[in-house]
């Protein structure tokens, strides 16, 4: 019996087709510009006239105004129109009625539907801040803030400083009657100070020198150090011997306290401080 013959399948090979992929070019979405949102407040507004004197009345100008443009790059012509919608003449259309911009007893009330009058009074009149100026609340609120935040600063840091450093400052203030003070005199100067004048009090607490100027003041009512008639020199009131000479156009006691840095001046400083002790 003849045997069957085997056949044997021969795979074909497999061949991926590969797809070439284009890649598709981008496309720019252009960016659309908004408008600059506007930031006038819709309000109520109220103008003071400068000055103690409060007239019956008092009209300022509302034509012949000219307020140059800087985005358009020249001056442009203003006018108070009140049957316009813009104060600008050039955007101005129909016929054009002038309106009087009268001060009753110093003060004019302009309504918030009046919006063509405040822009023309707050934003280019020439006038404001010379004749008039636009009562502003939160503005007056905010400095009034930040004068009691400075004020409070001032309390607490005169309140909290040592007598020697409080001596320097009131030195400053009021002079050599400092020397007769009592501590407690010295104090409550400090505090009235401080509440008076809070800027200049914070500037001379963290200011170094001031320390080194009432030391070079002390040293010569002490009679330790002595300066010269002219002003010019300051000496060794037992010997008369020159210590250092003070730089023209400064004042005596502050080019003292910057000699006190100096290598010599240091010297001095504790020469002096022992004769103190």
């Amino acid at each position: 019996m003849a045997k069957k013959k085997q056949t044997t399948k021969v795979e074909e090979p497999v061949v991926e087709e590969t797809i070439a992929v284009v890649e598709q070019p981008k496309v720019k979405v252009p960016e659309i510009k908004t408008k600059p949102t506007n930031t006038w407040e819709i309000k109520d507004r109220t103008y003071f006239l400068k000055g103690r004197k409060k007239p019956l009345t008092r009209t300022i100008r509302s034509s012949n105004i000219y307020w140059f443009d800087e985005e358009k790059g020249y001056e442009r012509e203003l006018k108070y129109c009140a049957n316009q919608k813009t104060c600008f003449v050039d955007e101005m259309q129909g016929d054009q009625r002038l309106e009087h911009i009268t001060f009753q007893n110093g003060v004019l009330h302009v309504p918030k539907n009046k919006t063509v009058l405040q822009k023309l009074l707050t934003l280019y009149h020439p006038a404001n801040g010379k004749m008039f100026f636009e009562h502003k609340p939160k503005v007056i609120a905010e400095n009034q803030l930040d004068v009691l935040e400075m004020q409070t600063d001032a309390l607490i840091t005169a309140r909290q400083m040592d007598i020697d450093l409080a001596e320097a400052i009131m030195r400053v203030e009021k002079g050599s009657s400092v020397s007769n003070m009592s501590s407690k005199e010295l104090k409550r100067d400090l505090l009235l100070f401080a509440r008076k004048n809070p800027k200049l009090f914070l500037e001379l607490a963290s200011d170094d020198n001031v320390q080194l100027r009432n030391f070079g003041i002390k040293a010569v009512e002490n009679g330790i150090i002595s300066l010269s008639s002219d002003q010019r020199y300051f000496n060794w009131t037992s010997t008369g011997r020159k210590l250092m000479t003070v730089p023209f156009d400064e004042h005596p006691y502050t080019a003292l306290a910057h000699w006190f840095k100096t290598d010599e001046g240091m010297e001095i400083y504790s020469n002096i401080e022992k004769r103190f002790n």
